[in-house]
């Protein structure tokens, strides 16, 4: 069950949330049109779902290898050389994401601080944000992972 959590966590995360934002989105519909009152706190809810849906769909593409990449160069290149660029390009995302995930951290820390709330809900803003550097982290993980598979792929099918 451990290792199907390890494996599959953002997949199920993204599933609650897509879930949890259509019946939301539904409830505001049937709201407004039966009352000509809408849900004040939807707007808030689906915004900031759909902020984190994005970062852990990102996740996602990162564990299939499915982000936009530039394969003209990679192709033309020697075997190793390829390979080389690949592994270039893996560690600079994640030296990127993991900066984004500390600057997020920061982000966090000054609304946790400032105890800024929100408009509609008046729950502290922290809360929205608090996944974030965390997505971003697992982001990272997922791009090292996927980067381990093909290495040993790679290694599998030349040796």
């Amino acid at each position: 069950m451990l290792s199907f959590l390890s494996r599959e966590a953002e997949r199920l995360i993204c599933a609650v949330l897509f879930l949890g934002m259509t019946l939301l989105g539904f409830a505001n519909v049937v709201v407004r049109y039966a009352t000509n009152y809408s849900l004040a706190s939807s707007e808030e809810l689906l915004t900031n779902g759909f902020l984190l849906l994005t970062v852990f769909g990102a996740a996602i593409a990162a564990r299939q290898g499915q982000h936009l990449a530039v394969t003209a160069v990679v192709s033309m290149l020697p075997r190793r050389a390829g390979q080389a660029v690949v592994m270039l390009s893996v560690v600079l995302s994640v030296g990127l994401l993991i900066a984004s995930a500390w600057l997020a951290w920061g982000a966090v820390a000054v609304l946790y601080r400032n105890g800024l709330t929100s408009y509609a809900l008046r729950i502290p803003m922290w809360y929205y944000q608090a996944a974030v550097p965390f997505a971003f982290l697992l982001i990272a993980w997922r791009f090292v992972q996927h980067a381990i598979e093909e290495l040993r792929q790679a290694g599998a099918d030349h040796g």
